[in-house]
C-alpha cells in the first residue's frame, strides 16, 4: 500500500489485515508506557483544513506511540492562509523528506489529487462528503469486537450480519466509505434516510434502501447513526426537528423495541436529542465509545501498513515496554 484514499482501495485481505494488526495495537493501550518503535526515523505530517477532535488527535497518538515524529499544522497557521495553493504547501513539506500526510479537507476527491502531487504516503482523514476510510476501518473494527462479545467466539467475517445506516447520507463522508468497506466485508447494508438527505444515486449502490426507519431497525444487527450536518445545509432538508425525531431519531422508545444484541454506533459529535437520545448513546448496547477507543488502533495499524513496517516479518508490537522512549 502507498496511499489510503479510500476505502475501495482495500480488497477484503487488506481490510482484514489492518483490523487483525490493530487488535494487536489496542493492546498497547493498556500498557502503562505507551510506546513502541515501529516507526522510529519516519516523519508524519498531520495536514487539516477542517476542523477535527478525534480524529486528529487520534492520529497524532498513533504516530507517537510508534515513535513516529508526528507534526500538528493547521490551515489556519500554514501558508495557505496567507494565499499560497495546497499544491505548494505540499510540495514544500513533501521536499523536507516528509514520510505520510494525514490530510483532511472541505473539497471532495482534493486528497486524491494531492496524492499526484507528492512523493510522501498520504490517508485520507476526510475530503468533503466524500470519503473517510479510517473512520470506516474503526467502525468494522468496533463492530467485529462486538460480534465476538456477544456470540463468545471469534468471528473473522461479517457474514450474515445486517447494519442499518440512518441520517443524513447525503452530506456524510462516513457512509461512503462504510457502505463500501461493510460489502467487502461480507455485510448486509440498509440506508434509511429522508428523501431529501437520499445520496444521488445511492440506487446504484450495494445496499437496499429502506423508507421505514423502524422496518431496518427491526432488522439490524447494528444501527449506525449519522449525525445531521446542519453547518453544510443552506436549506430547509426535513420540515422541522421535531419530524425528523419521529421519523429517524434513534429515541427511547426505538431503543426499547431494538432486538436483543443491537449495537448502536455514532461517530461523532453526536446532536444528542435529534438523530440519537441520551438514552440510546449511553445505553449498554452503545458502541460509541469502543469507536473512540479504537480509532488510535486502527489508525496506528493503518500508519504501520503504509510506512513499510508490515513487511517486517515480526510483530511491531513485540518489542519491550518503553524501548522507544
Amino acid at each position: 500500500m502507498k496511499h489510503l484514499l479510500a476505502a475501495s482501495d482495500l480488497d477484503r485481505s487488506q481490510a482484514l489485515s489492518i483490523l487483525d494488526l490493530a487488535e494487536q495495537m489496542h493492546d498497547i493501550q493498556g500498557r502503562e508506557v505507551k510506546k513502541i518503535p515501529a516507526l522510529r526515523g519516519r516523519t508524519i505530517i498531520n495536514l487539516f483544513f477542517e476542523d477535527s477532535t478525534r480524529t486528529r488527535t487520534s492520529f497524532e497518538i498513533a504516530g507517537k506511540w510508534m515513535s513516529a515524529d508526528t507534526i500538528n499544522v493547521s490551515a489556519k497557521g500554514s501558508s495557505v492562509s496567507k494565499g499560497e495553493s495546497m499544491k505548494d504547501t505540499l510540495l514544500t513539506l513533501d521536499s523536507m523528506g516528509v514520510d505520510c500526510f494525514v490530510i483532511r479537507h472541505a473539497g471532495s476527491g482534493t486528497v486524491q489529487q494531492a496524492a499526484g502531487w507528492v512523493r510522501a504516503s498520504i490517508v485520507n482523514a476526510g475530503d468533503g462528503a466524500h470519503e473517510h476510510p479510517t473512520q470506516a476501518l474503526l467502525d468494522s473494527y468496533s463492530i467485529r469486537q462486538h460480534f465476538r462479545t456477544i456470540d463468545g467466539g471469534e468471528v473473522n467475517d461479517f457474514e450474515g450480519r445486517t447494519v442499518a445506516i440512518t441520517g443524513d447520507l447525503l452530506h456524510s463522508r462516513v457512509v461512503r466509505s462504510n457502505v463500501s468497506l461493510l460489502t467487502t466485508l461480507g455485510a448486509k447494508v440498509l440506508l434509511c434516510a429522508p428523501p431529501t438527505l437520499m445520496p444521488t444515486g445511492a440506487s446504484t449502490w450495494p445496499v437496499e434502501i429502506v423508507p421505514s426507519f423502524d422496518d431496518a431497525l427491526a432488522r439490524a444487527d447494528i444501527a449506525m447513526m449519522l449525525r445531521v450536518q446542519r453547518e453544510r445545509m443552506s436549506s430547509g432538508f426535513f420540515p422541522s426537528e421535531r419530524e425528523y425525531i419521529d421519523g429517524w431519531g434513534l429515541t427511547a422508545t426505538r431503543l426499547r423495541a431494538l432486538k436483543p444484541g443491537v449495537g448502536i454506533m455514532h461517530p461523532g459529535p453526536m446532536n444528542r436529542g435529534l438523530e440519537i437520545s441520551s438514552e440510546a448513546a449511553d445505553s449498554a448496547g452503545s458502541l460509541v465509545l469502543n469507536q473512540v477507543s479504537a480509532g488510535v488502533a486502527v489508525r496506528m495499524s493503518v500508519l504501520y501498513h503504509l510506512l513499510g513496517g508490515a513487511q517486517d516479518q515480526n510483530s511491531p508490537t513485540n518489542a519491550k515496554e518503553g524501548d522507544a522512549a
